[in-house]
């Protein structure tokens, strides 16, 4: 693909992320060119007031275009494995919201604001990675790159969006259901697209459990942010939690530094780092919240602060739109580096 004043774009999936697909190319003002919306099954949408022409998917529904954003359809038979190489033979850049192609070490596995350069060496395919690793990332890069992190423990705190409508629908006709009978019978039974109940109530079970009695949402976190920060010998350990919130992640996070750096110098490096918003003076109340970064793009940190028994110890406090920066944004973000890149 060659520098272009337009790119003829696909957005693939018409779930929640591939709605957010739509709206951040158009609020980002990226250089579209022909726009094509494919899914399962052909349909009209309408995405703030714009009506979108969905097509069925196909192989050909490819041809002639420059850069494909996949929304996140994962598993052997998701739409990115399915499709992904069909758009790469026609000329395309996918991008891929999903985990398919995560940790393939051809694949560049992409944070703009920590390794935008790496979208350089892609063979076709830049994958967009797991929503809380993209802003623990974001947040941790620049104290990375200043002092070093030698290890870092997380607690995400992860919204319903994260997934799925149908994971919003439930925590919404639970809530409904619960305020129906005057808080008496707090377990409700209503139709769960997830492993328990969420309104009123908060589970560590996000994803399969697997190896050390990890969840795969947890080894995403250890995997991905090594890959990205090119930082093999990080040693991180995470605990991922579903929370009663709609949209927008919080992640408590706690790491260790190779050199000391004061609290009051990470919030001065972090507030001049691109893509961050410090909001730290928590006796005024003011910390991030995920009701305040729901459709915002920025990372939210606050509640910076020393551990004070271990030397080099620091606690922050993490908050992103999951359905943005977690997902659409970073992923327009990539193709927006892919075309700075370009001759």
């Amino acid at each position: 693909m060659k520098r272009k004043s337009r790119y003829n774009v696909v957005v693939v999936g018409v779930g929640v992320v591939g709605i957010e697909m739509l709206r951040v190319l158009r609020q980002r003002n990226f250089p579209v060119g022909d726009l094509r919306v494919l899914a399962r099954s052909a349909r009209e949408i309408t995405v703030d007031g714009d009506k979108y022409s969905v097509q069925a998917i196909s192989p050909e529904a490819f041809d002639g275009m420059d850069i494909a954003l996949f929304a996140g359809t994962e598993g052997e038979k998701g739409a990115a494995v399915t499709y992904a190489p069909e758009a790469v033979k026609r000329g395309c850049v996918v991008i891929d919201n999903g985990a398919d192609f995560r940790m393939d070490p051809k694949v560049p596995l992409v944070v703009p604001e920590v390794n935008c350069a790496d979208v350089k060496k892609h063979k076709g395919i830049i994958a967009n990675p797991n929503c809380s690793t993209i802003q623990m990332v974001v947040a941790l890069y620049p104290i990375h790159k200043k002092v070093g992190i030698k290890r870092i423990i997380v607690t995400t705190l992860q919204a319903s969006s994260g997934a799925g409508k149908s994971a919003v629908e439930q925590l919404k006709a639970e809530a409904a259901a619960i305020h129906a009978s005057r808080y008496e019978n707090i377990n409700v039974d209503v139709e769960r697209s997830m492993p328990q109940q969420l309104a009123y109530n908060v589970f560590p079970h996000i994803g399969s459990f697997t190896e050390c009695d990890y969840t795969n949402e947890e080894w995403k976190l250890v995997h991905e942010t090594r890959k990205i920060m090119h930082a093999d010998k990080i040693k991180i350990s995470a605990t991922t939690v579903r929370v009663p919130v709609r949209t927008g992640h919080s992640e408590s996070v706690y790491i260790e530094t190779g050199k000391p750096i004061s609290p009051d110098k990470v919030r001065a490096l972090l507030a001049k780092s691109p893509g961050i918003i410090v909001e730290d003076d928590p006796k005024k109340g003011l910390y991030p919240m995920p009701k305040d970064a729901e459709g915002r793009d920025e990372t939210f940190v606050g509640r910076i602060r020393s551990d004070c028994f271990v030397k080099n110890g620091l606690w922050l406090w993490v908050v992103a739109d999951n359905l943005r920066k977690g997902a659409a944004t970073n992923a327009v973000q990539i193709a927006e580096c892919v075309i700075s890149y370009l001759k």
